[in-house]
């Protein structure tokens, strides 16, 4: 029997039903119980505990994978916590303590929902679009690929959502590459659309200095990118345009293996545990753009 092709997704469907899901895995990083599990493990520092618990998947890497991967943070301030932190715990320990987290914050969030239907069948459906991803030149995906799935389903959604998660980020650094942009300059770039980080928040805790901030300020705006309000002009705002579209048609292959039904059925069931995370608090304030909406759209 001769195999079906997967019909085409369009990159703006592809962005929508990603956004549908994807604070079910980002939500950890806002969590206090990763702060409580870390610190736990002597890893006590904010920016440690996020080098630690997104990196550990990858060993115990030093600053420079650190910085690669992750692309818009100050290599500077990576080297002030990777490698040391793994002094404190090894990777194989941060990563029990992050699943730890996760189940405690999602069963904090979700409430009765962590164990309904709909959370099993959306890990179902997650995971299924997660097995057309592959790992050529996608290094964070390809090292969380590598983890055991957890036996719990509302464990095995949120392992799906991050590989999606990972997968598509790891395109996205593609995309910025073959565009000319470098990290401090998306950094930028994303809080200029004001639906994004607060300019404030993004400079602080990505360790950028005002003065380097500045000068990718100017880099920008002499190309025409951004405006002297710092929000993007029209060249800007087609430019991200075409960097997101170029993302999602490289992250489309999860939702084109689902299939119609499927991904319809994912974005209600799966958009509907997103919206009772999101009511429950998941964001803390003052961290987004006014502008920014995390809803699920349909």
């Amino acid at each position: 029997m001769v195999a079906l092709a997967c019909v085409p997704v369009e990159p703006s469907d592809v962005a929508r039903l990603y956004r549908r899901i994807e604070p079910l895995h980002s939500m950890i990083y806002f969590a206090p119980e990763v702060g409580e599990e870390l610190t736990e493990l002597g890893i006590g520092h904010p920016r440690a505990q996020y080098f630690a618990q997104r990196s550990a998947a990858m060993g115990p890497v030093g600053p420079g994978v650190v910085a690669a991967t992750y692309y818009n943070f100050n290599p500077a301030l990576v080297v002030r916590f990777v490698p040391v932190v793994w002094m404190s715990a090894p990777p194989e320990d941060v990563l029990n303590a992050r699943l730890r987290a996760a189940d405690r914050a999602l069963r904090r969030l979700l409430g009765d929902a962590v164990s309904s239907r709909e959370c099993e069948r959306a890990g179902v459906l997650a995971r299924r679009a997660s097995s057309a991803c592959t790992p050529e030149g996608r290094p964070l995906y390809a090292a969380h690929a590598d983890l055991p799935w957890p036996d719990e389903p509302h464990l095995a959604l949120w392992h799906a959502v991050t590989l999606l998660r990972e997968y598509r980020g790891d395109g996205h650094l593609a995309a910025l590459l073959a565009a000319g942009v470098s990290g401090l300059e998306a950094l930028i770039l994303h809080t200029a659309t004001g639906a994004g980080f607060l300019p404030e928040v993004a400079q602080a805790t990505r360790g950028w200095s005002a003065e380097q901030w500045g000068e990718g300020v100017a880099g920008l705006r002499a190309r025409g990118l951004v405006d002297d309000g710092l929000s993007l002009t029209a060249e800007g705002a087609a430019f991200r345009e075409h960097i997101e579209a170029e993302t999602s048609r490289m992250s489309a292959a999860p939702w084109e293996h689902l299939g119609e039904d499927d991904r319809a059925e994912l974005a209600e069931v799966g958009g509907g545990l997103t919206k009772r995370l999101l009511a429950a608090g998941a964001f803390p304030s003052g961290v987004f753009a006014p502008g920014a909406d995390r809803t699920p759209k349909s």
